[in-house]
């Protein structure tokens, strides 16, 4: 039975808790995963969901800059079912920090047969950069632009 964009995306906050979900597994093999508002060193797209699983596999130190103690998640239904806007919403203790934290983030997410087929991605670089304790990365790049 193919699964609907709402229980996707409770796939989705299962994944950020932490829970077991493998990112990956949750797009079509065609799948394709954008960052809009990527900060420097990250891909702006992501396609197919070997790509997805390669990033994401090799981006997993990065959950070590934090501990998430929650996640919430608002879904919000359009007007076409196979699309729905996903606010998540984070927070636990962030080590880079060494204080507490909230990180939130939208999805706008597209399901055909159960899977993802597109997922914009649309996160906040500066606090991604803080969560991730990459300021300095991120001062360094606009100071370059």
């Amino acid at each position: 039975m193919s699964r609907s964009p709402r229980e996707v995306v409770e796939q989705v906050r299962r994944m950020v808790a932490g829970e077991g979900v493998v990112f990956a597994d949750l797009f079509a093999a065609d799948g394709v995963l954008t960052y809009p508002f990527a900060p420097p060193g990250m891909p702006r797209e992501l396609r197919g969901r070997d790509a997805i699983r390669a990033y994401h596999g090799a981006a997993s130190g990065r959950r070590e800059m934090f501990r998430i103690e929650g996640v919430d998640v608002v879904v919000r239904d359009t007007d076409d079912p196979e699309v729905v806007v996903a606010e998540i919403e984070h927070h636990g203790h962030s080590h880079a920090t060494g204080g507490p934290y909230r990180f939130r983030a939208l999805g706008v997410i597209r399901v055909r047969d159960g899977e993802i087929i597109s997922y914009d991605d649309y996160m906040d670089p500066i606090a991604t950069a803080v969560l991730l304790g990459r300021t300095p990365d991120l001062v360094a790049a606009f100071s370059a632009a």
